[in-house]
Parts: structure tokens; sequence; C-alpha cells
């Protein structure tokens, strides 16, 4: 196989949701010239802590509510998908 591509072997995407317990900001960090600004999050979730990196200033949770996202496990820890943070959407409380 050319291009060294493992076909069928990619891990499955992993997703956490829970209680959104904690959030803490870090930058704006410029990564290098012509790039946007990054901010980094920390983000604790039922316990467990996520880094999650973004252009934007602000993240659409807050403390308090119920978040659904996907990540990734790496030796550094274990990182949000950029755009998956999102507002859990519980069924029943609609009507």
């Amino acid at each position: 196989m050319a291009g060294g591509f493992r076909r069928g072997k990619r891990t499955p995407k992993l997703e956490a949701r829970g209680e959104l317990q904690e959030v803490e900001r870090e930058g704006p960090f410029k990564e290098w010239l012509g790039m946007p600004d990054l901010y980094r999050y920390r983000l604790v979730v039922d316990g467990e802590t996520y880094s999650y990196q973004t252009e934007e200033a602000e993240i659409p949770v807050q403390v308090g509510d119920r978040v659904v996202f996907r990540y990734r496990e790496t030796k550094a820890g274990k990182w949000v998908d950029r755009n998956s943070l999102g507002k859990a959407i519980d069924p029943s409380s609609y009507q």
C-alpha cells in the first residue's frame, strides 16, 4: 500500500457526556504568524479532565450544563474534537 495508509484500522471516535463542573481558559496563543489566536480550555466533566482548543474566546457551554462531545486520547491527555462540544439535549424535557 502506497502512502502508509492502514485500511480498516482507524480507531472509532470516543464520546463523552455529563455535567460540566469546571472551565479554565488560557490564551490567546499565536501558533505562527498569520494564524488566528487560539484559546485552550481545561474542561472537567463528571470528574474527568479534557483539553479543548478553539479560535473562539467563548465556548457555547457553561458550568452546570449537561454537555456532549467527541474526543481522542493521546499521551498528553484527552482532547475534545473541534466543533463537537455542545449542550446535551434530554428528549424527555421536551413535550
